[in-house]
């Protein structure tokens, strides 16, 4: 059998188990997750175009005497201007761009540290558990927000969207600890880990090779959701000004300049389109996780039928 024949077989048998996949069946026979997957699909398109084609220097600089000021929507400003005479259509482009980016991270870090730690109260239990879960048991006492207010007012303003990324990952963590401590517990009570660990598997191959791998279904769900919620905390945080410097096309720092200077003098073109395009954004991702909670959870799927 030639190299090419061995590829197309190989290729053909993983599009097989993909079609044979019930999770995959379930999620795309629902028409609100689809919805979900076509928006988010939208934005990142609309996200890697910005980052690839829009000069990012011609957006952050004013732009009076080139551009009429706070002009109204039109043929040649889709969006209208700013105060400063920015065309507020590219701008709005390429906070898909950041918002995409710092979602991405706050969720993928909260994500990593939210495992590590879950799964090591989960296996350890008694002392470790303890520490670990009353630390996320604490961090949860406070609403999440003014949590992130607090922690983000350490850091320099220089940091800028980086502040808010490391106030969100300290405030979700505690989300995903919860998550993967309570699956890891229910795999821990299986048959197959007592007899891993009987025939003298060490820690990490238990918890690589047999833990981590059987709880990923709650965590996915619960990073999608969570990345709608990581977008919007994030533009809330630069609405309040503990996020974006000024003049960063930035959703919630647009959206924040909007109502504050276009919203009461009939300049609603400023905040509108940011809001709309995060408002769309977050519901993506919402549609999408709620899609994939329904296909994975077996027991939603009963309660659904």
């Amino acid at each position: 059998m030639s190299a090419e024949t061995a590829s197309r077989t190989e290729s053909r048998g993983i599009l097989d188990r993909l079609r044979a996949s019930p999770f995959l069946s379930d999620l795309l026979s629902n028409r609100l997750a689809l919805v979900g997957i076509i928006l988010i699909s939208l934005m990142v398109i609309i996200a890697i175009y910005a980052r690839l084609f829009l000069d990012v220097e011609a957006l952050l600089r004013t732009q009076l005497g080139e551009n009429p000021t706070l002009a109204a929507p039109s043929a040649e400003f889709p969006f209208g201007t700013d105060r400063q005479a920015r065309d507020i259509f590219p701008r709005v482009l390429y906070g898909a761009w950041l918002a995409m980016l710092y979602g991405t991270i706050t969720v993928g870090l909260s994500t990593v540290l939210g495992i590590g730690l879950g799964t090591l109260a989960a296996y350890y239990g008694d002392v470790t558990d303890n520490v670990i879960m009353r630390t996320m048991d604490i961090l949860l006492a406070f609403p999440s927000l003014l949590l992130a207010l607090a922690i983000v007012s350490i850091f320099p303003d220089e940091l800028g969207l980086w502040r808010a990324v490391l106030a969100l990952t300290l405030v979700y963590i505690p989300r995903f600890a919860r998550v993967i401590r309570g699956a890891a517990l229910t795999v821990l009570e299986d048959e197959f880990v007592d007899a891993t660990i009987a025939l003298g598997a060490r820690d990490t191959r238990v918890l690589f090779r047999h833990l981590f791998p059987n709880t990923l279904a709650p965590i996915t769900v619960q990073s999608t959701l969570n990345f709608g919620l990581a977008i919007i905390d994030i533009a809330a945080l630069s609405f309040l000004g503990f996020g974006a410097t000024a003049g960063t096309p930035s959703w919630g720092l647009m959206l924040s300049n909007g109502v504050r200077f276009g919203l009461l003098t009939g300049q609603w073109w400023w905040s509108l389109f940011p809001g709309l395009f995060l408002a769309v954004t977050v519901l993506g991702f919402n549609l999408l996780g709620d899609g994939m909670r329904d296909a994975l959870d077996p027991r939603m799927r009963e309660a659904i039928d």
